[in-house]
């Protein structure tokens, strides 16, 4: 069944493209889908089919109607885990570099949940859907460390309130461009999708969401070029690439981070960038106990940091 939506244009929108302003209405749907929606008949201007290149006016109702998606087979497949924590509700699982999470367009297969589904086989938690069965939060493909894995819908339902409440411990370390002045400090700052870019995040004062980020100098590098800092972030919310992006706010990209420090130097050669999820702290549904995990670094970033 299809899904129907009205916006309303507001004159700080006026003579934006409706492709791309629509994009900041359905942050889920890319640019590409939604200008095959208006090529299809989709998006209505009042009751009248426009083109992708027409310019929206402050008082212009729009009308979409995306169709019901219709979901690949997610095929079990035999991939190992690195399982640092396991009970009847829940596992946490340190996922390696280069992994991502859930199946999306071109990751139909190798992903972390054709791994879940082999190993857990019918247990896991549906809340996600289809397409992300147990998932209740998600690291990027290049990032590593903890995940939490949930095998049912009540353990899900908890995890996702603790979440959402802040009260989940999520403790990464990552290397960072230059040298970081003071010891420590926090990165209050909205973080939203790029208005320019919709493959990434920026700090977005306007319409982002609220995005905090605590974090404290574990080592500084002086001495090659800008130098580089070995940092621990504390996350108090847990917003698409936040780390990533309040670290560039402050002008301290993350080594490797193709996307948000495309222009500094690689010389290790590195896929991506630098940040490993390494201290995951929660309370257990069954029991209310407090658990906390640890994943070691990978052997990439123990030998990085040899080499600083």
């Amino acid at each position: 069944m299809a899904e129907s939506f009205t916006f309303y244009v507001t004159e700080d929108m006026e003579d934006i493209r409706i492709d791309k302003c629509l994009i900041g209405f359905l942050e889920s749907l890319s640019r590409t889908y939604i200008q095959k929606l208006i090529g299809d008949g989709q998006v209505l201007v009042g009751e009248k089919c426009i083109k992708s290149n027409y310019r929206v006016k402050a008082g212009d109702i729009l009308h979409i109607s995306v169709p019901e998606a219709t979901e690949p087979d997610i095929l079990p497949e035999n991939i190992p885990l690195r399982i640092l924590y396991e009970d009847a509700d829940l596992l946490v699982v340190n996922k390696p570099k280069g992994m991502v999470v859930h199946p999306a367009a071109g990751h139909y297969s190798g992903t972390l949940v054709n791994a879940l589904l082999y190993y857990c086989k019918d247990s896991l938690s549906g809340i996600g859907g289809i397409l992300r069965p147990g998932i209740v939060h998600r690291i990027d493909k290049d990032t590593t460390g903890s995940l939490l894995v949930c095998k049912n819908d009540a353990a899900h339902a908890a995890i996702a309130s603790q979440l959402q409440a802040h009260t989940i411990k999520r403790r990464y370390v990552a290397i960072v461009h230059g040298i970081l002045k003071e010891d420590t400090g926090t990165v209050n700052a909205p973080v939203g999708r790029d208005t320019t870019d919709r493959k990434r995040m920026a700090v977005d004062w306007k319409c982002g969401k609220e995005a905090i980020t605590h974090y404290h100098v574990l080592k500084r590098f002086p001495g090659q070029g800008e130098g580089y800092t070995y940092v621990a972030c504390e996350l108090e919310t847990g917003r698409t690439h936040q780390i990533r992006v309040h670290m560039t706010s402050i002008g301290h990209p993350l080594l490797g981070d193709t996307v948000y420090a495309p222009g500094r130097k690689n010389k290790y050669n590195l896929e991506g960038q630098t940040l490993h999820a390494k201290i995951l702290g929660f309370v257990r549904p069954s029991d209310g106990a407090y658990i906390e995990t640890e994943a070691p670094l990978p052997e990439y970033f123990e030998h990085l940091l040899k080499i600083l």
